[in-house]
């Protein structure tokens, strides 16, 4: 068995104040929040929008928004302060949210250490230049795995976030030569969690932190 500890990653845990608050005390390693730009806010939630009244979650399914309250970033951002715990995972496919979280990032806590992950890799652009921003490419299928193989033998990047199901340990150990963060999710059984160690990962994201 590995003897590394790996960091843990707490999974949507910064989509509300209340769960930002928990994760932070609980000691975990990240806390994750999802971010979403709708008409001109920075929503934080996982739920998609069906319209203008509804939301969906293949957990919770429909709910209307009326029923929810969904924080925007920068109370989310107050509530964590100068804490470099922060991992905001960047939503939809338009660059625009990116702009918008870099700016707000620049504007509201300027140089504090967060880490930022999209699937949409050219999103991350918009952090160029931003040294107290890790940027970490986010993967969900095989085809994107490939890509980033590819990529990573040409570069080094700042880390990875992968599906846990399309690791194996000489994909992980070749990751690891290109970053020193290799995060999986989810991982939130005791199985998942036993593989992720055999793996290799430095990290996990899951919803048990």
């Amino acid at each position: 068995m590995p003897d590394h500890r790996m960091l843990v990653v707490a999974h949507r845990a910064g989509n509300t104040v209340a769960g930002l608050r928990s994760a932070l005390a609980s000691g975990a390693d990240l806390v994750e929040a999802d971010v979403h730009l709708y008409r001109g806010a920075l929503e934080m939630r996982h739920s998609r929008t069906l319209g203008p009244h509804l939301y969906w979650d293949r957990a919770s399914g429909v709910t209307r928004r009326r029923d929810v309250v969904v924080p925007e970033l920068d109370e989310i951002l107050a509530v964590a302060g100068g804490d470099p715990r922060l991992l905001l995972d960047l939503k939809g496919r338009s660059r625009t949210v990116a702009a918008r979280v870099a700016e707000t990032l620049r504007t509201r806590r300027p140089g504090v250490p967060v880490a930022v992950c999209t699937k949409v890799w050219p999103m991350l652009d918009a952090f160029a230049g931003d040294a107290n921003v890790r940027r970490i490419l986010s993967v969900a299928n095989s085809p994107q795995l490939a890509r980033l193989r590819t990529r990573l033998r040409r570069e080094r990047v700042d880390g990875v976030s992968i599906r846990l199901r399309l690791l194996t340990a000489p994909v992980v150990a070749e990751l690891l030569r290109a970053t020193d963060l290799v995060l999986a999710w989810s991982v939130d059984t005791e199985a998942a969690h036993a593989r992720a160690e055999r793996l290799g990962v430095t990290g996990v994201v899951t919803k048990k932190a």
